[in-house]
């Protein structure tokens, strides 16, 4: 255990590093710098800002004063854009508001997702199983972004029922949540249908109807723990990826998380808060399949943490 958490450790840093890598030089190819604007900015204020950002050294310096700085200290810098903030306390802010979604997208996803997979297997070729694979197809290939804006079409202009923009209280959070959710309860509603199928044809499920067990029990009591597997495969990502901020949807709805800040970093040129996000969602990404693992063990005690490496 401790041998197999060491290299994950040792994984993950040299994961991090490869991000910054890509992302340090990627973002510098892009055309411009943060501080070209529309306005024609003189020349010596110019030169003055490039060199209080460090901007004016080779490329090769500026690297590694980032990561000596990063590594040694956890210091990302300050912003580019908004001088008065560092990139710490900007994602300390933004971060709270995008947790808060994922989270209600997480739950809605699992509750929804599992059951419908559940309803789905247990009717198999029938009605109810058509149904739920039908709107689990749509919810796949409908875009998030496409299904914020019928929600807003719908619920906001025709309705009139919900706003269609802001943040605080909880009208405001269900267009968003239902438009992060779409894809992730549709998938694992596939997966839970496929898995459970396959669990049924067990041998040990067999057996459990021939000692005359309920269905239900048969279901949630036998079936369920290996049927859910695959969902904790996807449930880490998933987890990073609602929690960190939804780049398209948080600035559809206007919503102050920490995807909206991602986007506006990237139009902006803020190279310092690129990396940050950028890093800080690479951790959580490491963080939650680290999770992932340790809760195979907990669902089948037959899993056993570094088993790969043997």
């Amino acid at each position: 255990m401790a041998k197999y958490i060491l290299k994950r450790c040792l994984v993950s840093i040299l994961t991090v590093l490869v991000v910054i890598t890509l992302i340090f030089f990627l973002i510098r190819m892009l055309p411009g710098d943060p501080f070209t604007s529309e306005k024609e900015v003189p020349k010596a204020v110019r030169e003055n800002m490039l060199a209080r950002f460090g901007l004016d050294k080779p490329l090769h310096t500026q690297y590694l004063l980032y990561l000596k700085n990063f590594f040694l200290h956890g210091d990302m810098g300050p912003s580019m854009k908004f001088e008065t903030r560092s990139v710490r306390d900007i994602i300390l802010y933004s971060f709270p508001a995008s947790a808060k979604i994922g989270l209600l997208v997480v739950l809605a996803s699992l509750l929804a997702g599992i059951n419908i997979g559940i309803v789905a297997a247990m009717n198999q070729g029938r009605l109810p199983d058509r149904f739920s694979m039908f709107v689990a197809t749509l919810g796949v290939t409908i875009p998030n972004f496409v299904l914020s804006n019928l929600l807003i079409l719908f619920f906001s202009i025709k309705l009139k029922v919900l706003p269609p923009t802001g943040y605080g209280e909880m009208r405001h959070l269900f267009m968003p949540v239902a438009a992060l959710s779409g894809y992730s309860t549709a998938f694992i509603a596939r997966l839970t249908r496929s898995k459970y199928l396959e669990v049924m044809k067990q041998d040990y499920i067999r057996t459990a109807r021939a000692k005359g067990m309920s269905r239900s029990s048969v279901v949630f009591k036998h079936a369920m723990r290996n049927a859910i597997i695959p969902v904790v495969t996807y449930l880490g990502p998933l987890v990073a990826n609602v929690l960190t901020g939804s780049f398209v949807v948080e600035t559809i709805f206007a919503i102050p998380g920490l995807g909206r800040e991602f986007v506006l970093s990237i139009s902006n040129r803020d190279y310092s808060l690129v990396l940050g996000v950028s890093i800080f969602y690479s951790c959580f990404v490491i963080m939650c399949n680290f999770l992932v693992d340790v809760v195979y063990v907990l669902i089948d005690p037959r899993i056993r943490l570094g088993d790969s490496d043997r």
